[in-house]
């Protein structure tokens, strides 16, 4: 009879540790969640300000080019300015 008392006592302490381990697993298992739900915020935070540099780089690269047209703009504002005080002077022209 005591074989059968020590078998039950031993089923009894391996099924305490296995509830043990699981417990310990679960508690493992539910930090790792809450670890991959930071993660995924840190990546969607890491992927908006990729885009928002990448849409500044754009915007400074277009600038760029802007600025190293600056004279032709200045060469094209002042052929509108003359073309603009040619056609006045047409205007007065046919007013008379």
């Amino acid at each position: 009879m005591s074989s059968v008392s020590g078998q039950l006592n031993s089923i009894l302490s391996k099924t305490a540790r296995l509830i043990e381990l699981c417990n310990a697993l679960q508690e493992e298992n539910d930090l790792l969640k809450r670890e991959n739900e930071t993660v995924k915020v840190a990546i969607s935070t890491a992927r908006n300000k990729t885009q928002d540099l990448e849409e500044k780089l754009r915007v400074l690269k277009l600038a760029k080019s802007i600025d190293g047209t600056s004279e032709k703009s200045l060469d094209i504002k002042q052929k509108i300015n003359e073309f603009v005080r040619e056609i006045d002077k047409c205007v007065v022209l046919l007013k008379k």
